[in-house]
């Protein structure tokens, strides 16, 4: 089977497992070993800021004293308020694995200890020094933070994939960090072109 890398992974309603219940993962990696991804519809109740705090609070507020040491100038003034607004967003539970573990989704930014190039746009980063530094201006563009991820065996997501669990499309940069995280699994079936009731009433009956 092509490998689903760089795809949306959208659960479909006849999906027996509730935990990905109407999840929308993306696919890190697939090969013959198997299938490794991370959900970006699922928040845990925590924003950013509160995790980072709990990782290393020494470490945070270093970063925010790199804020307060931005000048009045207009610019540094509205980069401030982004670098704010970011430290707000939600963490997401990237799956069930490893739910202690930091996962860093974000723009094309080399310079990290531990990242893996997925495209020409996207990166995944595991060390944390990238941690450290996002709510600060060193930080990427656009990033997702997940907790945990998702895993598929040898075979497993290929299986699954016959038994119409999953629909697949490629990944898409808006959905991922532009679009509000309630809307992201409607906003990735309607990429398909699918009809969500027509979806819901008629799957399992044809």
């Amino acid at each position: 089977m092509q490998s689903l890398e760089n795809q949306f992974l959208i659960a479909m309603p006849s999906l027996g497992d509730p935990y990905f219940n109407k999840t929308v993962t993306y696919i890190c990696e697939h090969n013959e070993e198997g299938a490794m991804g991370l959900i970006i519809n699922l928040p845990v109740n925590i924003t950013l800021s509160d995790l980072l705090k709990q990782i290393e609070p020494d470490d945070v507020e270093e970063s925010a004293a790199v804020e307060d040491s931005l000048t009045t100038d207009s610019s540094l003034i509205e980069s401030k308020l982004d670098i704010t607004n970011s430290l707000e967003q939600l963490v997401l539970t990237g799956g069930p694995i490893a739910k202690q573990r930091g996962f860093v989704l974000h723009s094309s930014q080399k310079g990290w200890a531990s990242s893996l190039s997925l495209s020409d746009e996207l990166m995944i980063t595991t060390s944390k020094d990238i941690l450290m530094a996002l709510g600060t201006e060193k930080a990427p563009k656009d990033f997702v933070v997940t907790l945990g991820y998702a895993g598929w065996g040898p075979g497993q997501l290929e299986q699954e994939l016959q038994e119409n669990s999953w629909l697949t499309t490629p990944a898409d940069i808006e959905i991922l960090f532009n679009t509000p995280i309630e809307q992201r699994w409607k906003k990735a079936t309607e990429k398909l072109g699918i009809d969500l009731a027509h979806l819901s009433s008629e799957i399992g009956h044809a």
